[in-house]
């Protein structure tokens, strides 16, 4: 393996020794130095694989010193140092097509993190999810679990109730079931149940016949009979109306359904996964829902949860989405760095994976470079609160010491966070709008670790 170039820009000479000691140890070639204007000259002489760059330097400092090397080496990865962490400041490296930052003080394991991902070494992969499960992506306990049980249920022909928001995979589990069964080779027909009105809908299932309404000129055959030996799947089965939902009731029973303005039984043999993203038992109750129609269905369960409660399962699928909207629009596989990464996992996606999955095309066919920068989506849509609460603070006369002001608020946030959190420092971290290191070095700085 070649080894990887690193140079690293610091005034503080124990910074520099640091990095030079440390990264050596990891493998990596590394060059150091505390003038920033013989970093500009070693990045003319030779290419570098990544620059590491403090911010504040005196003669030049960070800011001018990426804007010079990337005029020098446009694709090279900049990771920055700061001490002084602020969303404008990180914004504005971003802007600058910096990779990622790191907080002082830091440490070892984040240094390798950040580095590991700007030198292009790959996003965790779950190889053996794409191969059995194609499309469905997750490494939580939650989605092994669902892996598990896919597995199970498909040889059986029992009907299946998937539950679940929008947009958090049903119908990929639908096929997933079906395409692990014995009937794999059989169709597999899917209908949209709320997006049709009844009569339509009604036709669409069953078929009509030449006569049966206004329009019918021809004799159709429904998805029902089409999906015959195989699967149909129901989604959105909420939303079908009384009289089809004791239709639909019969075709399970008695396994025979007829055409509209038909007289003939058409028997089936179907397997029937549904889906929805209502509270169907709370349907039944509110007596929207037939509850002999809602036992049948829901022979066996399947919940998938919202993104929000797997976020172990972002940055994999973050990963697949890269490779294949990279792959559909013929450019080099992005990157992503360590700072966007944090700042989607602490977003609450109400949209779910289809959320995710179009804020990851649209930074690939907006990019202008190989890393996706903050830019090609909109920061503000990922605050954890909508509400901005105006505090109404007095000066008095005697003036106030505006840092220490300001360091008691921020010192007493956290502390109510670990306790609203029950001391999970990611959840504190999150209440926050932290990323987990930035966290972790306020924990430091007001001795809040070893509380």
């Amino acid at each position: 393996m070649v080894e990887k170039s690193i140079l690293v820009v610091d005034d503080e000479e124990s910074i520099c020794t640091f990095f030079e000691i440390t990264l050596k140890k990891e493998g990596y070639k590394v060059t150091t130095t505390t003038d920033p204007y013989k970093a500009i000259k070693l990045l003319k002489d030779k290419p570098y694989d990544l620059l590491i760059t403090d911010i504040r330097m005196p003669k030049i400092d960070g800011f001018g010193l990426v804007e010079k090397a990337k005029e020098i080496n446009p694709a090279i990865p900049i990771i920055m140092i700061t001490a002084f962490e602020s969303t404008d400041t990180v914004h504005q490296a971003m802007k600058k097509g910096v990779f990622d930052y790191i907080t002082k003080p830091f440490k070892v394991k984040e240094l390798r993190e950040a580095i590991k991902n700007a030198l292009s070494l790959p996003i965790e992969k779950e190889k053996d999810t794409k191969t059995k499960f194609p499309g469905i992506i997750g490494k939580s306990p939650q989605m092994i679990e669902i892996f598990n049980l896919i597995e199970k249920i498909a040889p059986s022909k029992s009907n299946v109730l998937i539950s679940g928001e929008s947009g958090t995979g049903k119908e990929l589990v639908a096929r997933a079931i079906h395409n692990l069964s014995q009937w794999k080779d059989r169709p597999f027909i899917t209908i949209n149940c709320g997006g049709l009105p009844e009569t339509l809908l009604e036709s669409e299932l069953f078929g009509h016949v030449r006569g049966a309404f206004t329009g019918a000129t021809y004799n159709k055959i429904g998805l029902f009979e089409l999906a015959h030996t195989g699967t149909i799947f129901l989604d959105e089965i909420g939303d079908l109306s009384p009289t089809l939902q004791v239709k639909l009731l019969r075709v399970i029973q008695d396994k025979t359904f007829k055409k509209v303005g038909g007289t003939d039984n058409i028997k089936v043999d179907v397997r029937i996964i549904s889906a929805t993203n209502k509270d169907l038992e709370k349907e039944v109750i509110e007596g929207k829902f037939r509850e002999d129609l809602f036992y049948r269905l829901n022979v066996i369960r399947i919940h998938i949860p919202p993104l929000r409660e797997r976020k172990e399962d972002i940055r994999p699928l973050v990963q697949y989405f890269l490779e294949k909207y990279s792959k559909q629009m013929g450019v080099p596989v992005r990157k992503i760095s360590s700072y966007v990464l944090n700042t989607l996992e602490n977003y609450s996606f109400p949209g779910n994976v289809r959320e995710l999955e179009n804020i990851i095309e649209r930074s690939v066919a907006l990019g202008t470079s190989n890393i996706i920068l903050p830019d090609s989506f909109n920061l503000s849509r990922f605050k954890t609160s909508s509400i901005d609460k105006k505090i109404e603070i007095e000066i008095p006369p005697e003036g106030i010491d505006l840092e220490k002001f300001l360091a008691s608020i921020e010192k007493d946030l956290i502390k109510k966070a670990i306790k609203m959190s029950e001391g999970i420092k990611k959840k504190a971290a999150e209440l926050l709008n932290l990323n987990l290191r930035s966290f972790r070095y306020k924990l430091e700085k007001y001795n809040l670790d070893k509380d």
